[in-house]
């Protein structure tokens, strides 16, 4: 009996992964503190860590305290269609539960958009010095991204309303924006989403919302009975506190809903996460506290940069965006000394440093970092 033919594989089986996939560059999230502490043998709690705009602060004692009573459930699956969760927000923002859909994270909604709405061969539109999931999401489904420059660092809206074609499906517009803390007033806001035409979704992303004074807020939610081609999305990573458990949600016509929970991971978001998220909604105390410790962290960095004669880019989220020269070798400087912030290389800003707002004594720690690493 004559033996198995047996063949060797020389083929690299990611080359059976689409052209568009292969070329993605993957997003790299800020440096963990336990690798830096590994990395120049550090010790963790001595470490800094400015780089993902969290809130310094954490949770709120209310919603660690959900977060605890939830866990008598961890062998049970959460609800996959997150009814207290949803009934909450639709309360909050006057909407129905069928018009909220959750994520994953807020990063997670603008997966699921491109998911139900982008094809290869569609556009989708968003301004240079915004946020990487825009291009990385528009790439994966094999959709064509249009990138808009840049205006002072923020969204130029005349000039993306000129570059939707036909072809357009999707225009993104981060308010406040990530990583350069620019804000579009709720008046320029409406009317560039009036001006789209019916077959083009604008996704609105609020995820530093919380961090804007109550009077600069844009009463977006309402905004979706106008405009059915409105997505709002949120994240409660930010100024709630809760990244590592990733909830965030997305407010939007019904119809634009039920395509998006078509394609969504049924369970995708855990019931320690949702426990959180309805017990920090009503914690709106906390959240106006964080929003009070932000708005003067980001002065004492504003004026340690005066200090130091730096130039920075006037910032409406838990972050700045700050211009130190050479930013990579300014970032690895602060490294060592157990700080880390954000470099924005991949954003087009290679001179710059985007550092988030900390507590009193990490703001201090950050300047005195600054200034040793500028001159070394």
């Amino acid at each position: 009996m004559n033996a198995p033919h047996s063949r060797a594989h020389h083929t690299d089986p990611s080359q059976l992964a689409p052209d568009y996939v292969r070329r993605i560059a993957r997003y790299i999230p800020g440096k963990p503190v336990d690798e830096l502490a590994r990395e120049f043998g550090l010790a963790a709690r001595d470490i800094v860590k400015l780089a993902s705009n969290e809130n310094p602060r954490g949770p709120s004692p209310a919603v660690r305290a959900a977060i605890t009573a939830a866990t008598d459930e961890l062998s049970r699956y959460p609800d996959g269609n997150g009814v207290k969760l949803k009934a909450t927000l639709a309360t909050r923002y006057a909407v129905t539960p069928d018009e909220v859909v959750l994520g994953n994270g807020s990063n997670d909604i603008l997966e699921l958009v491109t998911q139900a709405f982008l094809r290869p061969g569609d556009h989708a539109v968003y301004s240079r010095h915004a946020f990487a999931v825009y291009p990385l999401a528009t790439q994966a489904r094999g959709a064509t991204g249009i990138e808009v420059a840049a205006k002072n660092f923020g969204h130029d809206l005349p000039a993306m309303r000129a570059s939707i074609t036909p072809s357009t499906r999707l225009v993104f517009v981060a308010n406040p924006n990530n990583p350069t803390g620019t804000w579009i007033a709720p008046d320029a806001l409406e009317a560039f989403i009036a001006s789209l035409p019916d077959d083009v979704l604008a996704v609105l992303d609020e995820a530093y919302n919380e961090y804007l004074e109550p009077a600069q807020c844009a009463p977006s939610a309402a905004w979706v009975a106008k405009y059915p081609n409105l997505i709002v999305s949120h994240t409660f990573s930010k100024a709630h506190g809760l990244a590592a458990l990733r909830v965030g949600y997305g407010i939007m016509n019904a119809k634009v809903a039920e395509m998006l929970n078509r394609v969504r991971q049924p369970f995708n978001v855990n019931a320690l996460a949702q426990a959180a998220a309805v017990a920090a909604l009503a914690d709106a105390g906390y959240v106006d506290q964080s929003r009070q410790i932000n708005r003067d962290g980001r002065a004492v960095l504003e004026e340690g940069f005066r200090a130091l004669g730096l130039t920075w880019i006037p910032s409406h989220a838990n972050f700045l965006l700050v211009q130190v020269g050479d930013g990579g070798r300014v970032y690895q400087r602060l490294l060592e000394q157990g700080v880390i912030v954000r470099p924005v290389a991949n954003y087009g800003l290679p001179e710059w440093l985007r550092v988030t707002v900390g507590l009193p004594a990490e703001n201090r720690r950050f300047l005195t970092a600054l200034t040793v690493a500028l001159q070394s």
